[in-house]
């Protein structure tokens, strides 16, 4: 039987696919350090499961295809709290972040039209435009200068007549880039003056360090016609697990279009839409000390990983990631190593190999993502691990 081109064209999971050798070892015994992943062991507030447990009904009925009213509310002032002018009715509920940032690129382009993307990106983007033949163009950005955006002319020339949108994470993934004011306002005006949509990830925006602040595309009130905003519960409030995000947007004919794609799928899940709501109606004091402690996780990482011989790391500003340049002749080789001919203690680590973060070939082949997102001790007792594998890695680089 034929195969779709379509899904032939889809990657594995640079992320997920390595799963295999971590599985084996483990039942070799070894205990596996999981910086592979964004899976923060930081406790779901138990407002989530109370109002879950306390939910009353006597049918489980399908929702709105927009999503269940109240959570909507409860979204439109959270942004509202945080100074961005949007209302229920910019709101719509979907299955994750992944199914706005989906629904976002089915609404801005058309088979064979492109968007722009900052490499490294979050991997999944390619993921989820390949379906849809969109194709991804990369604005490539450095580890040298903090993965910050090149200028506008370099910008403006990857420009061409199938240019629909930008597509970008603030804070990032992976390489946990904070961009400046300057450059939310370089792209929002490049957006107006060359009519295309900001597709704007802002999911980890609680998350910055060192007193940085991200800037929000929905602050650009000048080009808010132009914002498609992709928010979750998944990382803000470590509920992975819930699938709950949501896309938002000032234009009318987006969100027309985003609720036939929400009719079409019927709706998100009702329990999980009533749990989500108790976690947006948290005090904004919720995130405090969440952020002081990925803070102090990312200090003990980037501490660790500098003292290494051989590799290079920036220290990220947001996000609970970093990207680090090894001493290896391939990241995903070593990867596999580490989970398959390595261990220390009784332990070994898993990491994301980051080539395919990137669209062009050849960039981040001996790069890795690595997620801060374990408690102090083992993260030092993984970088410990790291350390020692690296120094007898047979790939190893002079």
């Amino acid at each position: 039987m034929k195969i779709s081109v379509r899904s032939q064209s889809m990657q594995a999971s640079p992320i997920r696919k390595l799963v295999p050798f971590a599985n084996e070892a483990k039942k070799r015994g070894t205990k596996v350090y999981h910086l592979n992943i964004g899976q923060p062991d930081i406790e779901t507030p138990r407002v989530f499961m109370d109002a879950v447990k306390e939910a009353d009904f006597d049918v489980l009925a399908y929702a709105d295809s927009n999503g269940w009213e109240p959570l909507r509310e409860s979204i439109a002032r959270y942004y509202q709290r945080i100074g961005l002018p949007y209302e229920t009715g910019d709101v719509i509920i979907t299955n994750g972040g992944s199914e706005a940032l989906q629904w976002a690129l089915i609404i801005a382009c058309d088979p064979g039209e492109e968007v722009l993307v900052p490499e490294p990106f979050y991997t999944n983007y390619r993921g989820f435009a390949a379906p849809y033949l969109a194709e991804i163009k990369p604005i490539t950005t450095y580890p040298e200068n903090g993965f910050a955006l090149p200028g506008r002319e370099v910008i403006e020339s990857l420009i061409t007549d199938k240019t629909r949108a930008f597509m970008l994470s603030n804070p990032g993934n992976p390489a946990g880039v904070v961009y400046s004011a300057q450059e939310v306002r370089m792209l929002a005006d490049i957006a107006r003056d060359r009519n295309l949509y900001i597709i704007a990830d802002e999911v980890y925006r609680e998350f910055c360090y060192d007193g940085k602040t991200a800037t929000s595309f929905g602050s650009m009130t000048d080009i808010l016609d132009r914002v498609i905003m992709i928010d979750s519960v998944s990382k803000r409030f470590s509920a992975c697990g819930a699938r709950i995000g949501s896309l938002t947007s000032k234009n009318r004919d987006v969100m027309t279009a985003a609720l036939k794609l929400g009719q079409a799928r019927l709706c998100a899940p009702t329990l999980e839409m009533i749990g989500s709501k108790a976690l947006y109606d948290l005090d904004p004091d919720y995130f405090a000390p969440i952020r002081a402690n990925y803070e102090e996780r990312r200090n003990i990482l980037i501490e660790a990983l500098q003292d290494m011989d051989g590799v290079l790391c920036e220290k990220p500003g947001g996000a609970f990631y970093a990207i680090a340049k090894l001493p290896v002749d391939n990241a995903e080789d070593f990867a596999i190593w580490l989970l398959t001919d390595f261990e220390l203690d009784g332990g070994t680590v898993m990491l994301a190999p980051v080539e395919n973060f990137y669209q062009t070939p050849g960039m981040g082949v001996d790069e890795v993502r690595v997620a801060y997102v374990l408690n102090k001790e083992d993260l030092q007792e993984a970088m410990r691990i790291l350390k020692a594998a690296l120094a007898v890695y047979p790939g190893r680089k002079v």
